[in-house]
């Protein structure tokens, strides 16, 4: 009996891992493109990979190199990765819903590898998925943040210096390719994105505040004007 329920779990484990083949493909030039810009940023080869392994959140890591890049305090980049990753409250609650009944620990376990990407594909798995299968599908994507993080610091390392130097660009092409393809779906996204820029550039030419609460204070105001506005609309839609 113990035996079976063993390979159901290694059954489980591959069928995850098989799944999330394609996510850990994808995940390569995102994490070699991190590593490189961390590198230019300052950062060792361990600090990169260190902090793929605790963080693993593209957009969360790629909005702290910029802001490591400009001296930005510890607290604004803790609060506005905190900002950029609240949307893991909703997927884990959502996702809590399909996965089958498990000890705690190991829910709390793999919840911490929940990204847009594995979390799409949990989601759309037909039936319960298992904690072996959510072990699977994030350890291949999680191993292949991991080590091409590091890898891009490594290649980064040995490029010409003028080369090094250039790749600066590349994250706000990072930031472009992000943002562009949510813009497309969602008309809010645009507004989102617009009133955010313009209360970023308020605060940076009046110099009423550093970068980082600059950063954090434009998302909220953002944020919340925005969904104000949809809010009141839908009222009066409905009336």
């Amino acid at each position: 009996m113990a035996e079976t329920a063993f390979i159901r779990k290694q059954t489980h484990f591959s069928e995850g891992m098989a799944a999330g083949l394609s996510i850990a493909i994808g995940y390569m030039p995102v994490a070699l493109t991190f590593g490189l810009l961390a590198g230019d940023t300052g950062l060792t080869l361990s600090e990169t990979v260190m902090m793929s392994i605790f963080v693993f959140a593209g957009a969360a890591q790629y909005i702290s190199l910029s802001l490591l890049a400009a001296g930005t305090g510890i607290f604004e980049i803790v609060f506005t990765t905190f900002i950029v990753n609240i949307r893991h409250f909703l997927m884990s609650a959502s996702l809590n819903e399909k996965v089958e009944e498990d000890s705690l620990w190991k829910k709390a376990l793999y919840s911490f590898g929940i990204t847009d990407e594995t979390f799409s594909v949990a989601s759309v798995k037909e039936g319960t998925v298992s904690a072996g299968y959510m072990f699977g599908l994030i350890f291949i994507s999680y191993s292949s943040w991991v080590v091409f993080s590091g890898a891009g610091h490594m290649i980064g390392a040995n490029l010409p210096e003028t080369l090094q130097e250039s790749m600066s660009v590349a994250l706000y092409a990072m930031f472009i390719g992000l943002l562009v393809p949510s813009m497309k779906k969602q008309r809010k996204v645009v507004y989102l994105a617009g009133a955010a820029a313009i209360f970023n550039a308020v605060f940076y030419l009046t110099g009423s505040l550093s970068t980082g609460w600059s950063i954090v204070l434009s998302t909220l105001l953002s944020a919340v004007l925005v969904e104000l506005a949809y809010s009141k609309g839908a009222k009066r839609h409905d009336e």
